[in-house]
């Protein structure tokens, strides 16, 4: 049987793909060492990766102006992003550096919440660059570019965004295992699923709503619990991670859920 550096799971649509897990491979081989200090490589990204990216672009972005947060909007555009190309990971990474001082760094894939967490609070964010597989362009069980680029990095380029995301990175660093599990899901109620209050309703700033069509979709659809931020509640909450979240927490803005997570921190 084929070795590969890249492990996927049985039910990974690009498990039984020789192919997509050469491709894998390939790009997994571009990135450092997680504590390695080296630059994002560019990728030429293939027709069938392209067209990938074209079919979720087109579709988030129907969503965005009624589902994103303003502040995301502002910066998608200033992003420039397009259908047609794949964003390279170095150009990003310089937009966000002269943004916000975030660095992307490339990763080959999942890393531990220890090391991911603790790379947040040098206001470095590592990033993977390859992309799901092209029989489900709306679907991923991992993070992949379209989540890194998409959900992350125009949130990243927010002042208040990338504070909030390097204040629970401070945190890891002196954190026990089971203190780093409440901040990985604290991470994941805020950075990647958090909403934010407007008016009318709620509006996404979690990364991993907005660079899931279906996610963003059902998020503010009215089928989901949502709750006020209360980090000592969330941290021990429970949470799928291969459906739809069923509970989401909100605040009225970016600033609070900083302020709440800088007390949190704090008292650890």
């Amino acid at each position: 049987m084929q070795d590969y550096v890249v492990s996927l799971e049985a039910d990974h649509p690009g498990f039984h793909d020789p192919e997509y897990r050469r491709r894998r491979d390939e790009i997994a081989r571009l990135a450092p060492a997680i504590d390695g200090e080296g630059e994002a490589q560019r990728v030429t990204y293939s027709d069938t990766e392209r067209a990938t990216w074209a079919t979720v672009f087109e579709r988030l972005t129907g969503l965005y102006p009624t589902h994103a947060c303003g502040d995301f909007n502002a910066v998608i555009d200033d992003l420039d992003y397009r259908a047609g190309a794949i964003p390279q990971l170095p150009d990003v990474s310089r937009f966000l550096t002269e943004r916000t001082g975030f660095r992307l760094q490339p990763v080959a894939g999942l890393v531990s919440a220890r090391q991911f967490l603790g790379k947040l609070s040098q206001r470095v964010f590592c990033a993977t660059q390859y992309i799901r597989h092209a029989s489900q362009p709306l679907y991923t069980p991992e993070p992949d570019i379209v989540h890194e680029l998409m959900g992350h990095a125009p949130m990243l380029a927010i002042p208040e965004f990338a504070d909030l995301s390097q204040k629970i990175g401070e945190g890891s660093l002196r954190a026990d295992d089971r203190q780093i599990e409440q901040l990985a899901t604290l991470y994941w109620f805020t950075i990647e699923y958090g909403l934010l209050r407007i008016d009318d309703g709620y509006r996404a700033y979690g990364a991993g709503l907005l660079s899931s069509f279906g996610e963003l979709e059902h998020a503010l659809s009215g089928a989901v619990e949502v709750r006020r931020l209360d980090p000592e509640l969330a941290k021990d909450t429970r949470y799928p991670i291969t459906t739809y979240q069923p509970l989401l927490w909100w605040v009225d803005s970016i600033g609070e859920a900083f302020a709440k997570m800088d007390a949190f921190v704090r008292s650890m």
